[in-house]
């Protein structure tokens, strides 16, 4: 079959790769209509090289059909349209039943230390070959596909892998008072659907920020309030309280986390790791301060006292510096973590018909094939020609 393969730091490119077969009874084949280029691809494709191999398949946002079944799957059979959630959870352990999938008992990698595997996300998440391809193998399928109507754009259900739930998350997360203010920071995919799922869900003000104007234009489309942070911090907050009473947001939602392509010191920091051996390189990932904090330190200055920051962004360093400080005065709950796909997917299932709620069917602004996979990973790590959601079909 063909997929997507990563090669090395900004190396990616479609090639030809074995099929997937089954290989425990639970597993199902599935033939991919659609996946998803995601902001988290990103870090692999530069900053989190040091966790990958040459030959791994990357995405792990999949919606297609069944092909074939091993024979301990009985709910599913080939023809079924289903979505892949993002994550692999066994559905029965104390933490799948209590909504957090992300952590489950059964799947999670203690030696590594982190939760259940992802598809085509590193090592740090069990090199499970991932769903820019034309066939992926799904584990533990019948307590992780979704099984979606048969008819119906693709783009109506593809969101429900990743975007959907964990914008949901994040604003859940937020809890944003009923007709309350929240803040976005960063508008890429997720960012863009938080303040959709914001607005949709009762916020009073969507207040989005992001340096890209076709971003900020998507946005304020649909409602949001946009501001450009190249104009500064200090101004950004103050034109931001300003509209809050001289508050702040009820929360803050930062949807950037560990920027695709750094920045300043941290950037430096990460180009550092290309030139160390794979071990060395990893360990310092896990062990440094990597990353730029300035969306999160910004979320922090703009809530609210009492209010909530929300972190949706994925962060890579484990010993970055916390204003904690500031965050113990203010009183700010903080709240993070990858999507748990299961527990949302009921909420949202329902919006997902014919109204359309959240603009799901014009939320993509790019589908390519799978062959342009390395001009698709360019454009969108540049934020070139209003890259905002790109989609492949296999």
């Amino acid at each position: 079959m063909k997929a997507v393969v990563w090669n090395g730091t900004r190396d990616v490119r479609a090639e030809t790769v074995p099929d997937p077969r089954i290989e425990e009874p639970a597993d199902v084949i599935l033939r991919v209509g659609s996946s998803g280029l995601c902001g988290s691809d990103l870090h692999l494709y530069e900053v989190l090289g040091p966790f990958m191999h040459e030959g791994d398949i990357l995405g792990h946002e999949a919606l297609g059909t069944v092909e074939e079944t091993g024979p301990g799957v009985t709910s599913l059979a080939p023809g079924d349209r289903v979505v892949i959630p993002f994550q692999i959870s066994c559905g029965h352990c104390a933490m799948c039943e209590s909504g957090l999938q992300t952590q489950c008992e059964t799947t999670r990698d203690d030696g590594q230390g982190t939760g259940a595997p992802i598809y085509g996300y590193s090592s740090l998440y069990g090199s499970v070959p991932g769903a820019q391809a034309e066939h992926l193998r799904v584990p533990r399928a019948e307590a992780n596909a979704i099984p979606v109507p048969a008819q119906g754009p693709d783009e109506r259900y593809l969101y429900l892998s990743d975007v959907l739930p964990t914008a949901w998350q994040a604003v859940r997360y937020a809890d944003v008072p009923p007709d309350g203010s929240v803040a976005v920071l960063g508008l890429g995919p997720i960012g863009d659907m938080c303040c959709r799922v914001a607005r949709h869900l009762g916020a009073g003000r969507v207040f989005g920020v992001d340096p890209v104007p076709e971003r900020r234009a998507r946005a304020a489309a649909r409602g949001a309030e946009v501001f450009d942070p190249s104009d500064g911090t200090d101004g950004l907050i103050g034109e931001i309280r300003e509209r809050t009473r001289g508050q702040g947001p009820d929360a803050v939602i930062d949807a950037v986390g560990l920027e695709a392509q750094g920045h300043g010191s941290a950037r430096l920091a990460q180009r550092l790791t290309s030139f160390l051996p794979k071990g060395a390189a990893a360990k310092l990932m896990e062990t440094a301060g990597v990353d730029r904090l300035a969306a999160l330190q910004t979320a922090i200055e703009l809530v609210r006292r009492g209010g909530t920051v929300s972190v949706i962004g994925v962060y890579g360093g484990t010993a970055d510096p916390l204003p904690m400080l500031t965050m113990f005065d203010k009183q700010i709950q903080l709240r993070m973590g990858q999507a748990n796909v299961r527990r949302w997917a009921p909420d949202i299932l329902p919006l997902l018909d014919d109204r359309d709620v959240l603009g799901v069917e014009d939320f993509a602004t790019h589908r390519v094939a799978l062959d342009d996979a390395a001009d698709a990973y360019a454009m969108f790590q540049a934020k070139r020609d209003g890259a905002v959601k790109v989609v492949f079909r296999p």
